[in-house]
């Protein structure tokens, strides 16, 4: 392929990495966090629906955003926006003030959920140029930064280094990438012609109504809820609900972290060999497995590696029910945006009411309506087969 392409695709695997990084450092940090305000488990989770109310707000507004101007600006407002969260975060620890993280998560959500869904129209359009699938690899890079942030989470909070130093630095480095590289992302991708020059087809027959669609879209709500549910709560159910001490328990999220990348960096080669669906329904059984170990059995080494489990599970569901999304029907750009729509409403919306569950019943039974929601899952797998084959192939990975 042309450099062009390649280019675009260097920014939109740094694009990912950054929120990343960020979500992994703010989750590596929950215990302290926690710690620093005072919340009992219920209240972390009042502190987390900050992150959900935001999260929702840019959601509901990226659709329509790139629609009318593009992804380029809605991704470069969005990954502002996460620098910021980020950085309100860690002035809400250091004063120890809950209000005022929920605050800060309140805008990471508001970036994270409207920039994500604006990268991925970008991402399913180079994916697309290149002719081989590489959106496993793009969210690949998305796990790669939640490594990274989460080991360097897990060391600084052995050595109890200040959430708010730690943050503003992750808010440092997230904004000089985005300075950096954005300008790679060309102008227009996502943006739609004027009602006139539409086809009246596509007046008459909106994507949200195609059946095919709404089951990729069911696949990508459980399994980005069971990604999502792990960066929110991983580290508290291993120190709550297992009785890690709270290194260790980050130390278990940055083991699912890279289980994830691994999964997503190797997963390009299953796909194309497999097929969408059967990649699909093997990661959901996967992560199911994962999902039950941690709830059932009460062992420390098999929770850990029941995680490195579910982090396996989850990988490929978000990026590869994309890329069916994106070719399951006309304007690619339009299902791309429904799919990642729901599945960012699931990643970030879905974990924090785990919060009121968990009060009542423990952390790991409160993870049980997300192992159902996997389990349904592998019965709409089928809905991700491609129409064609898959032009990959002749590629050879």
């Amino acid at each position: 392929m042309t450099a062009e392409p390649a280019l675009r695709r260097t920014a939109v695997f740094a694009l990912f990495f950054v929120p990343g990084l960020t979500i992994s450092s703010w989750v590596s940090r929950t215990p302290d966090v926690r710690d620093l305000v005072g919340a009992s488990t219920a209240q972390m989770g009042l502190i987390l629906f900050g992150l959900a109310a935001g999260s929702m707000i840019g959601i509901l507004c990226s659709g329509p955003l790139v629609a009318r101007w593009g992804a380029r600006p809605v991704i470069a407002v969005g990954t502002t926006a996460v620098a910021a969260g980020a950085g309100v975060v860690g002035i809400g620890a250091g004063t120890g003030s809950g209000l005022v993280v929920a605050l800060g998560l309140g805008l990471f959500g508001l970036g994270m959920g409207g920039g994500e869904v604006a990268l991925n129209v970008e991402g399913a359009e180079v994916e697309r140029l290149l002719g081989r699938s590489t959106m496993p690899a793009m969210h690949g890079f998305f796990s790669l930064g939640t490594v990274i942030g989460a080991l360097g989470g897990m060391g600084l909070t052995a050595v109890e280094f200040p959430v708010l130093v730690h943050l503003a630095a992750v808010a440092a480095v997230v904004l000089t990438v985005l300075v950096l590289v954005i300008r790679r992302v060309p102008p227009g991708v996502g943006r739609r012609a004027g009602a006139a020059d539409r086809a009246p087809d596509a007046e008459r027959t909106p994507v949200w109504r195609d059946t095919k669609l709404l089951l990729i879209g069911c696949v990508i709500l459980a399994l980005a809820m069971a990604e999502g549910t792990a960066n929110d709560w991983l580290p508290l159910v291993m120190v709550d609900g297992h009785g890690f001490d709270p290194a260790l328990g980050s130390a278990v999220y940055a083991a699912f972290a890279a289980a994830m990348t691994v999964g997503r960096f190797v997963g390009g080669r299953a796909v194309d060999r497999f097929g969408r669906a059967a990649a699909l329904c093997a990661s959901a059984l996967i992560g199911a497995a994962g999902l039950a170990l941690v709830i059932f059995v009460d062992h420390q080494a098999v929770a850990a590696a029941a995680a490195v489990l579910w982090g396996l599970g989850a990988s490929l569901g978000f990026p590869v029910a994309l890329s069916a999304a994106g070719d399951s029907g006309d304007d690619s750009a339009a299902r791309v945006a429904l799919a990642a729509t729901v599945g960012y409403v699931a990643f970030l919306v879905g974990p924090p009411s785990l919060g009121y569950l968990g009060e009542h019943f423990g952390l790991r039974q409160a993870l049980l309506p997300v192992l159902v929601l996997v389990v349904a899952a592998t019965f709409a797998t089928p809905a991700a087969r491609s129409r064609a084959p898959r032009v990959m192939e002749r590629h050879g990975g």
